[in-house]
C-alpha cells in the first residue's frame, strides 16, 4: 500500500489516501501529484473520487511537525519549495480535467478543509467528523489562492465566521450551507459519492475547459499573488 493507491470503477477513478492523518509534507504531497498524473494519463477515468483511509481523519492539514523545524532553522528555500508544492496540489484539484469528488471520512482540518474546496463536490461524513479552519488559533494567514479556494465552496458570512471565530462545523451544518452536497453516515458515505460519481461521465475537455473558466480567480491568485507572500520568506506560523 502507497500513501495514494488507486482503483477505478466503471469510468470513476478511486484514490484513497493512506499516510495516517494525511498531512501535507513533500512526500504526501508528491505522492498525491502522481496519482493524479496518473489517473490522467493511464486512465480514461470521468471522475475522481478521494477518500481517507484513517478511522476518523480525511487530512489535518499542514503537517506542522514537519514544517515548523524547517522554519526555525531558517531553511527558508526548502519552506518555500513546500508551499509552491502545496500550491501545485491545490491549482491541479481546481483545473483537473475531470469532475472531481471528496468523500470526507472524517474531520478535514486547517489545509484538509482548504483542499477539500479545491474539489468540484464534496460529500461527508455525519456521523463523526468537523470541518474547521482553525488557523487563527495557529497564528497562521491565509494565502490569497487559498482563500480564493475556499471563497468557491463556502459562502462569505459562513467563511468570515470560521476564519474569525475557528469554529468546528458538523457535516449537518455544512450541508445547511451547502459547503458540502450530503452528508452521509460512514456505512453509506462511499456508495453515496460513487453513485453520484457515476451519473457524471462527461468529456474531459469541456470539464477542463469550464474549471478554467469558473476558477480563473485561483489560477490568478496562486500563479500570481501567492509568489509574493511565498518569496518574501516571511512564514508567519505561531
Amino acid at each position: 500500500m502507497g500513501l495514494v493507491d488507486i482503483a477505478i470503477d466503471e469510468h470513476v477513478a478511486i484514490l484513497a489516501l493512506n499516510d495516517g492523518e494525511n498531512r501535507f509534507n513533500p512526500d504526501f504531497l508528491h505522492a498525491f501529484l502522481d496519482a493524479l498524473d496518473e489517473v490522467e494519463q493511464r486512465t480514461e477515468a470521468l471522475t475522481v473520487v478521494v477518500k481517507g483511509n484513517h478511522e476518523k481523519i480525511f487530512s489535518n492539514g499542514i503537517d506542522l511537525e514537519w514544517l515548523v523545524p524547517v522554519i526555525q532553522q531558517g531553511d527558508i528555500d526548502t519552506a518555500k519549495g513546500f508551499f509552491y508544492l502545496l500550491n501545485r496540489l491545490l491549482l491541479r484539484l481546481a483545473t483537473f480535467p475531470t469532475i472531481t469528488i471528496a468523500a470526507m471520512t472524517g474531520h478535514a482540518f486547517a489545509g484538509g478543509a482548504i483542499m477539500s474546496c479545491a474539489f468540484d463536490f464534496r460529500f461527508m461524513r455525519a456521523d463523526r467528523g468537523f470541518f474547521c479552519l482553525p488557523e487563527v488559533d495557529l497564528g497562521i494567514p491565509f494565502l490569497p489562492g487559498m482563500n480564493a479556494i475556499l471563497s468557491k465552496a463556502i459562502p462569505r458570512h459562513m467563511l468570515e465566521q470560521m476564519q474569525y471565530t475557528g469554529c468546528r462545523l458538523t457535516a449537518d451544518q455544512c450541508a445547511a450551507d451547502h459547503i458540502v452536497r450530503q452528508a452521509c453516515h460512514i456505512d453509506a458515505l462511499m456508495d453515496t459519492s460513487l453513485a453520484f460519481a457515476k451519473t457524471l461521465k462527461k468529456k474531459r475537455g469541456i470539464v477542463q475547459e469550464l474549471k478554467r473558466r469558473l476558477n480563473r480567480e485561483i489560477i490568478h491568485a496562486i500563479e500570481v499573488e501567492d509568489i509574493a507572500y511565498i518569496e518574501s520568506g516571511q512564514f508567519n506560523i505561531g
